[in-house]
């Protein structure tokens, strides 16, 4: 159905801050474009055996964030897969030029009420379990990597239905590749 050739990209990213659908929107639509799906944070989990709270609480950020670089730098090489990018991965300049360079990417956009409704109660996420104010924790979170997400392909709203979200996906795909 869709074809990245023709767009001259190998792959379709999908990015956005943590609680933002990523994951979700990502499978469900390479189920639809019947494309391979990934998800660095799981991949990262894979090639550590050890889940992201783990990785940060024995090894730190810093350690984190250079495993995701390598993770998401071989994954933005693949061909023909819907890659659901971690968060924070955005910020580094090298995994930006592979997305720009390998990707059609789609930024899930959401309003910080909505991610808290949605992270309330999660324990896997380590940027929000180290600091108590979550809410201030997203807003700078936010504020750190809005221009990145915003250099993104095609940017979606989703604080609703992830099936509108995704025809609005489909839509712009089809669209684009003409």
């Amino acid at each position: 159905m869709f074809d990245l050739k023709e767009i001259k990209k190998k792959n379709i990213c999908i990015m956005g801050l943590m609680g933002s659908g990523k994951s979700v929107i990502g499978k469900d639509l390479s189920k639809y474009l019947d494309l391979d799906f990934y998800d660095t944070d799981k991949e990262i989990e894979l090639k550590t055996k050890k889940d992201i709270n783990l990785i940060f609480k024995e090894n730190g950020e810093a350690y984190f964030r250079k495993i995701e670089e390598s993770v998401c730098l071989e994954l933005l090489n693949f061909e023909n897969c819907v890659i659901s990018l971690g968060g924070g991965s955005i910020t580094n300049k090298s995994v930006r030029k592979a997305i720009n360079q390998n990707s059609y990417s789609i930024y899930l956009e959401v309003k910080l009420k909505n991610l808290l409704d949605r992270l309330n109660s999660s324990k896997k996420r380590p940027l929000l379990n180290q600091n108590k104010n979550k809410k201030e924790t997203l807003k700078n979170l936010y504020i750190e990597r809005k221009s990145f997400y915003e250099e993104s392909d095609f940017i979606v709203n989703n604080n609703n239905d992830k099936f509108v979200v995704l025809e609005k996906i489909k839509s712009e795909l089809k669209t684009y590749a003409k």
